[in-house]
């Protein structure tokens, strides 16, 4: 029972530590701008402790508050300040190009630290690649390095 309580807690430290990926698969080609991945990702961020935003033109992000044990993993290893909680920040952004458009797709950490700035951790994650691969293809898009 001990163990599975442990569980969001090793889930961040294995995101947080580093890891080898020969190909980012968070960014995508699209021939046309890809208005069901946004719309599915505007109604995917509708749960308890989440907001969605529109950040500027074609940059989304959906900001969730975390459950208490990730919190405080984050603040106690990141010197984050109490008084103003971590966040999850999924991120998508699209870019018009000469082929259609170009959609990015980022997962971090947010840690506000007591001098008013912000520590940004971000997520590395085979496993979230991956997902974000079959979404991108799922919604019509070709997975490209991220450059």
């Amino acid at each position: 029972m001990l163990s599975l309580r442990l569980l969001p807690i090793l889930a961040i430290f294995v995101a947080c530590s580093p890891q080898e990926q020969p190909f980012s698969s968070r960014s995508a080609q699209f021939g046309e701008y890809p208005k069901r991945l946004f719309d599915t990702f505007k109604v995917s961020c509708d749960g308890p402790g989440e907001n969605f935003a529109q950040v500027s033109a074609g940059v989304f992000e959906c900001r969730e508050t975390l459950p208490p044990d990730a919190t405080a993993f984050l603040i106690l290893n990141y010197d984050g300040f109490p008084q103003k909680l971590p966040q999850s920040v999924r991120r998508m952004s699209s870019e018009k190009n000469s082929q259609g458009y170009r959609v990015d797709a980022d997962l971090y950490f947010l840690i506000p630290q007591q001098n008013g700035s912000t520590v940004k951790v971000p997520v590395e994650s085979e496993a979230l690649d991956q997902e974000l691969t079959s979404l991108f293809r799922f919604f019509g898009g070709t997975p490209v390095v991220k450059g």
